[in-house]
């Protein structure tokens, strides 16, 4: 396994947030963490990626438990994209990208044709090649998007952590990035609220509803009428698309 989690608690002073987590994620897959706000889907993601410090269990990326991975190890191994970042500073594309080198370079190396060319490699992975130049604050919210897994990709990680990485995107862009994600040859953990996006773009779900996970699996066994109902408090019928042959959701008016 890329990434196993064993029994995860964490709580923010008398506020359980995760609780007595368990999952795996498979080298080279996609799963999607679904659950309502405030379920807990970002805080796993900044457990896993050690931004927030497990109280109980274990974490691992492999074989490594995450709490003795170096920081600067931990850095080249783990790339974690956000929500949303912003920056005043007059970045071009090609320096945003640039950043995801840091964790290679040290006091005692300097930028190299090998930095160049893991730059050039996470630009053409996200189609911006052409954009290298613009400045960051010019770009669409798609484009951001993808400047960020692209500065992600430039760490060179095996694993990659994104946060509602749709958010506030119009359906084309949401597409898209996702379509991306769903490419890479990375173990890539995804935190979504469009449940037909994941079902579409992951290879297997998590459902997370205060901080406990209360299903997990492939998307079609997953993502049943009833736990729709249950979690997330909505009627709905769930089948098989005709279009892409994924399961797809269909909310009803109660």
């Amino acid at each position: 396994m890329s990434i196993s989690i064993d029994k995860v608690n964490y709580a923010a002073g008398e506020a359980v947030i995760i609780d007595g987590v368990t999952l795996t994620i498979e080298k080279g897959k996609v799963l999607g963490l679904l659950g309502p706000n405030g379920s807990g889907k970002s805080s796993l993601l900044r457990l896993i990626a050690r931004l927030r410090k497990v109280q109980s269990g274990v974490i691992r990326l492999g074989n490594d438990d995450v709490s003795t991975i170096s920081r600067h190890e931990l850095a080249r191994r783990v790339a974690f994209v956000e929500q949303q970042s912003t920056t005043e500073t007059q970045l071009t594309v090609r320096d945003v990208v640039r950043l995801g080198r840091t964790p290679h370079l040290s006091a005692w190396s300097s930028w190299n044709v090998q930095d160049d060319a893991a730059v050039q490699r996470a630009l053409s992975s996200v189609g911006m090649q052409d954009r290298a130049g613009q400045l960051w604050q010019t770009l669409s919210g798609g484009e951001r998007q993808r400047a960020h897994i692209a500065r992600a990709l430039a760490q060179s990680p095996s694993e990659l952590l994104l946060d509602e990485p749709t958010n506030h995107l119009d359906i084309q862009h949401q597409l898209e990035i996702l379509s991306l994600v769903s490419k890479l040859d990375l173990t890539c953990v995804v935190a979504l609220h469009d449940l037909n996006l994941a079902a579409m773009f992951c290879d297997s779900l998590a459902v997370l509803q205060h901080g406990k996970v209360v299903a997990s699996g492939a998307p079609e066994d997953v993502l049943t009428e009833e736990l729709v109902g249950k979690v997330f408090g909505v009627r709905a019928h769930v089948a098989k698309s005709a279009v892409h042959d994924r399961f797809h959701i269909q909310y009803l008016v109660r």
